[in-house]
């Protein structure tokens, strides 16, 4: 029987990890033909090499705009596609289902369990059900109890492989330089730097079997810090999922965010110092109906900036980062949380002033709304970014992102930062449970 041709769908990250676990070593049964990509600019017109495909893939495997999905199952009479990226809303998955049956192959999308590894080490896992709700602050709150227990943290972080996928098979960052040394993108240092500079180690990469095998020298416990509203990489011994009061029923309209809602053994409200009782009282409802079972826990997240007073009465452009306000769809973040809470008198739309790869990230996701994302796929965007903030005519730029943004752009206007911690309001509290379970 000739191998079942397959296109897998992707962005860079969940794809790549399918094929992995799935496909990869199993030439006579399945051909994976090519790869597509979305959400992430500049992703495809690369090659899965062939080190990573393995045998049966000496010239590895292409990797195609999404644009072209018809004209590559026409060309290859392609079998099946398999949809593997995250935060999308189902109805989404139903048009692309739609599209994908429109021109003949068979649609699916993997489960869970297919993708996840089993480690050797106890997995701590911090997922989401949309990106935005708060894994950042959760996962930092989660290391520091367990290094308070005496354990030994390695963070994975989910994949993030925009360059070259060879190099970037195994990653592992202990300093700031480690950042420069993988050209990593602001995306990127957004999410590792925060470890680093507390002293853990992050590993990310593309072969999470290999990651996972050289963490588990050096860990204690691997804390799993998901990337989107994506699934854990690895099968957790603790499922922490957070839920965002803010954009309620999303934890069961999104995929795969309702895996992780459903599987969850802690689910977490994060931001209730500033939700809507009515919006909590429905993701209650939902908790109850789809996962009883799981620990609820409540938690603030109070944005704190540097300087209130440089912000009260003042125009501010308020910066945040940039996943959330893109494909995440949230219309604010910490820093318009903060800039309000300081008295900002106006926040400045920065739509006029945007410049080159700015306005073509407004073009594609105009319901942004009045912020600037922090795009950083590239040193084009990156000086694009740092132009945009400086054409902007405010009194002060308010950075909501997770790492200082002045470490990477020049601001010529003044500029505060707001950080942002993980409070945790109920009983039991994280540290009882990780212990409990630990």
């Amino acid at each position: 029987m000739a191998a079942r041709k397959i296109i897998i769908l992707g962005a860079a990250g969940k794809d790549f990890h399918t094929f992995n676990c799935i496909y990869r070593g199993k030439r006579d049964e399945f051909d994976i033909v090519a790869f597509t990509a979305t959400q992430i600019p500049w992703i495809e017109d690369r090659v899965y090499p062939s080190v990573l495909a393995g045998e049966g893939y000496p010239d590895g495997i292409p990797i195609e705009d999404e644009e072209d999905l018809e004209k590559l199952i026409e060309a290859h009479k392609v079998d099946e596609c398999l949809f593997a990226y995250s935060d999308v809303s189902y109805e989404y998955i139903d048009r692309m289902k739609a599209r994908v049956e429109a021109a003949g192959p068979s649609f699916r999308v993997a489960t869970a369990e297919e993708t996840m590894v089993e480690s050797e080490k106890p997995v701590v896992a911090i997922c989401a059900v949309r990106t935005g709700s708060g894994k950042s602050q959760t996962t930092r709150r989660v290391r520091d109890i367990l290094i308070g227990m005496g354990k030994k943290v390695v963070a994975i972080r989910h994949p993030m492989p925009y360059g070259d996928l060879a190099k970037q098979a195994v990653q592992r960052f202990a300093t700031i330089e480690d950042l420069e040394k993988h050209d990593c993108t602001i995306e990127e240092m957004e999410e590792y730097e925060p470890h680093i500079v507390n002293d853990t180690v992050v590993y990310a990469g593309v072969d999470f079997h290999a990651i996972i095998r050289e963490a588990e020298v050096e860990a204690d416990v691997i804390l799993w810090d998901g990337g989107n509203n994506d699934t854990p990489f690895y099968k957790p011994d603790l499922h922490v999922t957070i839920v965002d009061p803010h954009r309620p029923n999303h934890e069961l309209n999104y995929y795969p965010g309702k895996d992780n809602f459903i599987m969850a053994d802690v689910i977490l409200f994060n931001k209730m110092d500033t939700a809507d009782p009515a919006n909590v009282k429905i993701i209650e409802e939902n908790i109850r109906t789809h996962n009883p079972n799981a620990t609820v826990v409540y938690a603030n997240s109070p944005s704190i900036p540097e300087d209130p007073e440089m912000i009260k009465g003042k125009r501010v452009l308020v910066v945040e980062d940039g996943p959330t306000c893109t494909h995440g769809g949230m219309k604010f973040g910490a820093g318009t949380v903060a800039a309000k809470a300081a008295g900002a008198a106006e926040f400045v739309d920065p739509r006029p002033w945007l410049v080159g790869t700015m306005k073509t990230t407004f073009e594609e996701y105009p319901e942004i709304g009045t912020l600037l994302p922090a795009m950083g796929y590239s040193d084009e965007q990156i000086k694009d970014l740092e132009d945009t903030i400086n054409a902007v005519d405010c009194d002060v730029v308010v950075i909501g992102t997770p790492i200082d943004l002045r470490r990477l752009v020049n601001i010529n206007k003044p500029s505060v930062r707001v950080q942002y911690d993980l409070e945790v309001t109920s009983k039991p509290s994280l540290e009882d449970i990780i212990k409990g379970k630990l």
